[in-house]
Formats: structure tokens, sequence, C-alpha cells
């Protein structure tokens, strides 16, 4: 996505913070960390509907019954790098969901890769046939 049309998105984003878990002695309980991403894919001016089309389909797994793309962090003790850390995780979630899929061109199994596979077929089956009585 190109960084101004991802600056446009940007504005559309809203943050909630909350106390993180984990370690962080005597401030833990007094200071919300923890930031999570709120994006109304629905409500987009940004987007067009082909693009919401495509979000909503790629990150069904992510983004609520309400149409709300959700991603937080907790990874670090500081609330500023954790929303830094949490719009980088947006931007390349969505860089890589309206990326489009590439074509799957049809490619013919090389003859040396062929023999090789009858030739190790032939020595199986023989191996086999030396396994079973001599005929009488």
């Amino acid at each position: 996505m190109e960084p101004e049309r991802f600056n446009l998105l940007k504005n559309e984003l809203s943050f909630r913070t909350s106390r993180s878990g984990g370690p962080g002695g005597q401030n833990v309980n007094k200071v919300s960390t923890k930031v999570e991403l709120l994006f109304y894919v629905e409500e987009s001016l940004v987007l067009n509907d082909d693009e919401k089309t495509i979000l909503m389909d790629k990150l069904a797994n992510r983004i609520s019954i309400d149409g709300i793309l959700t991603i937080s962090s907790s990874e670090t003790r500081s609330q500023f790098k954790n929303k830094q850390i949490v719009i980088e995780k947006f931007r390349e979630l969505i860089t890589e969901a309206l990326k489009p899929q590439k074509i799957r061109r049809k490619t013919k199994v090389p003859k040396g890769v062929k023999e090789k596979r009858l030739k190790t077929k032939k020595i199986i089956a023989e191996k086999k046939d030396l396994r079973k009585p001599p005929k009488v």
C-alpha cells in the first residue's frame, strides 16, 4: 500500500488501551500499556468496495461480527511503543491481504525426473520378485 494512502487510513483508526498482563513491577496495576487497534472495515472511506470485500474474506478470522478488525499488542511496557507496533502490524496485514495473488503456471515434469521414478520403481519391483519362491 502506498504511504500516502496508508496515512489516510491511519486517520480512520481508533485505539483502546488497557492494563497489560505479565511482569511490570509496581506500575503494572496503574498504567494502561496494552494497545488495541480498532479498524471499521465497512465504514472506511479510503478503501473501495472491492478492497473491503477482499479484506472481509481474507481476514475473516480477525474481523468481528460488527466488521471491526482488532489488533492488539502488549509486547513492551511502553504504551507509545505498543501503539507503533500495532500500527506496523496493521500496515503489514493490510498490505499482505491486498496484494494480488500470483497466477500459478503449470509446469511440465522434466524427462529426467520421470526416468528416475520409473528406474527406482523397476528396482523395487525386481527386489520384490526376488523374495518370491522360484516357479517350478
